[in-house]
């Protein structure tokens, strides 16, 4: 891939900012088959069913769906298998005493490949919303898109 051709892949989980109140977020490394990676670069992912725990040490994203890649023969992954991701130890033993607190949870917002051409996750300690905060959120974003829509009318 020559330096001025440059693939951005970023998949979003939609769902996340209007399930959780977004607290903080971290960018993690994550260990990944080579038929992981080239189906990634084709933007075959889908973040939506994906969550984060711990096990030990050692936190790991679930259900996160990576299509298998169209010409992987029999070395091709599991499309929904845990993967390990990459975070140093402060990063990773902040989140797990954070997330003993009650009802925080660790969830994927983002999935892309940087600039060296490694796949990288966000991840985000978030906090459940209740149904009132959700119609409020509703709310803001059809004001927004009302205003949007009003201002394109003027110009």
């Amino acid at each position: 891939m020559a330096n001025d051709e440059k693939h951005i892949i970023d998949i979003r989980n939609k769902k996340a900012a209007f399930e959780y109140f977004l607290l903080q977020t971290f960018v993690a490394g994550m260990q990944l088959y080579g038929t992981e990676i080239k189906s990634l670069r084709q933007g075959k992912a889908n973040l939506s069913d994906a969550y984060c725990s711990f096990v030990g040490d050692e936190l790991w994203v679930n259900n996160l769906h990576i299509a298998e890649y169209r010409f992987g023969s029999y070395y091709n992954h599991q499309e929904k298998r845990a993967r390990k991701l990459l975070l140093n130890k402060n990063e990773l033993r902040k989140l797990q005493s954070k997330t003993k607190e009650k009802g925080l949870t660790i969830i994927p917002v983002l999935l892309f490949v940087d600039s060296r051409g490694y796949a990288k996750l966000e991840i985000a300690l978030a906090k459940g919303k209740k149904s009132y905060d959700k119609r409020e959120s509703i709310k803001t974003k059809d004001t927004k898109r009302e205003v949007d829509r009003l201002m394109k009318k003027e110009y």
